[in-house]
Parts: C-alpha cells; sequence; structure tokens
C-alpha cells in the first residue's frame, strides 16, 4: 500500500502565489470588464474593496485576501477570460502599429499610396494625398503635426472600412 502523495509546502505555495498573481488581474480590470466575468460575489466585493485601498500594506493585504478567496473557485474560466481580452489587446497594438508603418511608407514613399490604394479600395486617395502632403511640410518646417496625426486617423479608417482583422495591410 502505497501512501498518498499530497502536494509539497512548496508546490503549496507557488499555487496560492498563482491564485493571488490571477487575484491581481481581477483588481487591473475595469468595472465592465469585472461585472463579465462569472465569481462569487464575495470575491467581486473583495475586488471591489481593493480598488478602494490606496495605502500600499492595505492593498497587499487585500490581494492576499482575494487569493485565499480564490482558492475556494475554478479559476480556468477566469484565466482563459483575461487570456482573451490580452489578445484582443495584442491584436489592436498590432494595428496600430500597422497604421503607423503606413503612415511612414506613404510619407518616404510617393508610390506607397498606389499600393494602399490597391489593399484598401474604399479609401479617400484626395484626402490622403492632401493629408500625406500636409505633413510633409509641417515635418520639413518643424510646425507641430496636426496633418501628421490625421493620417494617421485617415488611415485608420480607411483600414478598418476595408477590414477589420488586423492582420490584412500590414506589409509595410
Amino acid at each position: 500500500m502505497e501512501p498518498e502523495e499530497h502536494p509539497s509546502k512548496t508546490q503549496r505555495k507557488k499555487a496560492m502565489h498563482e491564485l493571488q498573481s490571477l487575484g491581481e488581474q481581477l483588481v487591473a480590470l475595469n468595472a465592465e470588464q469585472l461585472a463579465s466575468v462569472d465569481l462569487p460575489e464575495e470575491l467581486r466585493d473583495a475586488v471591489r474593496e481593493a480598488w478602494r485601498v490606496k495605502s500600499h500594506e492595505g492593498r497587499r493585504r487585500q490581494l492576499q485576501y482575494i487569493g485565499r478567496l480564490m482558492r475556494e473557485v475554478d479559476p480556468a474560466p477566469i484565466r482563459e477570460r483575461i487570456a482573451a481580452w490580452e489578445g484582443r489587446s495584442r491584436q489592436h497594438t498590432a494595428r496600430e502599429h500597422a497604421i503607423a508603418r503606413w503612415r511612414e511608407r506613404l510619407l518616404e514613399d510617393e508610390s506607397a499610396l498606389a499600393e494602399f490604394a490597391r489593399l484598401h479600395p474604399c479609401a479617400d486617395l484626395q484626402h490622403l494625398r492632401t493629408l500625406v502632403r500636409n505633413a510633409s511640410t509641417e515635418r520639413d518646417a518643424g510646425r507641430p503635426p496636426k496633418s501628421y496625426r490625421e493620417l494617421f486617423r485617415a488611415l485608420r479608417q480607411s483600414m478598418s472600412a476595408a477590414d477589420p482583422s488586423p492582420s490584412e495591410g500590414e506589409v509595410p
């Protein structure tokens, strides 16, 4: 007869720290995101209380309390939900970087506008051409980048109208 294997103290502490870390991620959510996560009311209240605690030591103790409450909850659905939000965030960042690359490419290469028009047929080319010209003039004159920012917004709108996926048009 073999003795039952229990997790070692180190393994238990590691698991508790992981749950506390997951609790910290819950505290980092906004109210709308927190409302969409299925949590026991006591845990939800503890997270809301952590939002209100300002002192370092008080916040640390509140996070430990949240970690203790997390032991009674299945953490897998919470992890999946947070991972989905982080994935969307990475997707959004990738899209913004693609737009910035297009903006720089349009400012550096005049033939890039034709390629952009081919990839995004809904784009207002006359407006984009004007913004590119104005942004170049601003840059050369050392003026504030008003058209530069407007160009970014126009590119975002054109790229969103054509296809909402972030990978499209990331060729620059």
